[in-house]
């Protein structure tokens, strides 16, 4: 047998670490012995556990740790960090390693070093001189950079729930479903949110083109007026949704006061044609063109309007990044300080954001489909809520909880 001891620390049992960690070992095969074990007294202390691992074979035994180090479990042993350089360019060396998208520290020259920022299913540079370790996609790789191979010297920080009842999102994977009240939670969203431009963080909405054709638009609005929008995300049918609906009434060529409108589905270009004959959507509110909807609140309140598009696009609307590969750099750099994520009907630019989300980030995902509300949240199991719901109701409920002075009874 072979064997090596790791330590977990943290909120191990709130967290569910410590029976996970158990539940790997047994599961692929392995034994432990519990050396040592505190059980932190109150909710807010630490726990702290010193547990043998052993398995059959060395190989066993080194894709074990390499299992329980993605849960947060620490190898006694203080080795640093192996390199090997990237033979080409956008290619990595072999066994290198995969990270996810938990903090992630690396023993280097005997630092330890942080690997920034925290992406999933990337590999890890190395910056000897100036002793850093970013994340790294294969077209963020060049020849000869230093990458992290094997998993020696690699910590990865364990995910762990909140350690007060207040906090709305300790629960794991939270999903409200559409027969379940809402209102509480959408107020306890509207607290955290209202925390959070306190402590002048960075919300962004995923906004997909539902909350044009809802009419929840002017909802998110009202957020965005009141200062509790940061970065809007979205794709290039939403933008031309908005436009249409604040210029010519109709989305996709479909008035809500009107079951069809003459000419409605010629709307759709029309919008496009004037945002593209102004020269942009900014260009649009400065010349009068566009004076109202979502993406004129943006531009009026210095808003951050993050496009990206896709094959069917029409246009598309100036502004619109449709180099997949520029567009994920883009996403990437307006994601990497944000806070607080709302995926607002938006399943593909959803999954999309969540992907590059750190697991630190809180996110609430709402949408009608409740496979959709799972697939979103799947990536934050510790920071997220999802709701199962219409729109229109939870943004106007939402809104009206941020900017309506509250009543007394």
């Amino acid at each position: 047998m072979f064997s090596e001891t790791i330590e977990l620390r943290g909120h191990i049992i709130d967290s569910l670490i410590l029976p996970k960690v158990l539940d790997q070992i047994l599961t692929h095969g392995g034994n432990f012995k519990i050396a040592e074990i505190n059980i932190g007294e109150k909710r807010v202390d630490q726990s702290f556990a010193r547990i043998e691992v052993s398995a059959e074979t060395r190989e066993a035994l080194d894709e074990l740790i390499l299992r329980l180090r993605q849960q947060g479990a620490e190898v006694m042993e203080r080795a640093n960090a192996q390199v090997a350089r990237a033979p080409a360019d956008g290619i990595f060396p072999r066994d290198f390693y995969v990270t996810t998208s938990q903090q992630t520290f690396i023993r280097f020259g005997g630092k330890e070093i942080e690997v920034r920022p925290a992406i999933i299913n990337s590999a890890i540079a190395v910056d000897r001189k100036k002793s850093t370790a970013r994340a790294v996609k294969f077209f963020d790789v060049n020849k000869g950079d230093e990458i992290i191979v094997g998993h020696q010297g690699v910590h990865v920080g364990p995910m762990q729930r909140a350690t007060t009842h207040t906090d709305v999102f300790q629960f794991i994977n939270t999903i409200v479903g559409a027969d379940e009240p809402k209102s509480a939670i959408i107020r306890a969203i509207g607290e955290e949110l209202r925390g959070a431009r306190s402590a002048k963080s960075k919300t962004a909405i995923v906004a997909g083109p539902a909350i044009v054709r809802t009419g929840a638009g002017e909802h998110l609005v009202r957020l965005i007026e009141a200062g509790y929008v940061d970065r809007v995300f979205a794709g290039n049918s939403f933008a031309a949704y908005d436009v249409e609906s604040a210029l010519f009434g109709t989305a996709l060529g479909i008035d809500p006061q009107i079951a069809l409108p003459p000419r409605g589905h010629e709307n759709h270009l029309r919008a496009i044609n004037t945002i593209r004959q102004a020269g942009g959507i900014a260009a649009a509110v400065d010349q009068k063109i566009l004076t109202q909807g979502i993406l004129h609140a943006c531009v009026a309140h210095e808003v951050d309007i993050v496009l990206t598009g896709a094959i069917r696009d029409e246009g598309p609307l100036p502004g619109v990044t449709t180099d997949i590969i520029e567009a994920q750099k883009v996403m990437r750099t307006k994601l990497a300080d944000v806070t607080h994520v709302l995926l607002l009907a938006a399943l593909q630019h959803s999954l999309a954001v969540a992907s590059m989300l750190a697991t630190n980030v809180k996110t609430v995902c709402v949408d009608i489909a409740p496979s959709s509300v799972e697939r979103a949240i799947e990536h934050q199991p510790l920071q997220s809520i999802g709701l199962v719901t219409d729109i229109e109701p939870f943004l106007r409920e939402l809104a009206d909880c941020l900017t309506k002075p509250a009543t007394r009874g």
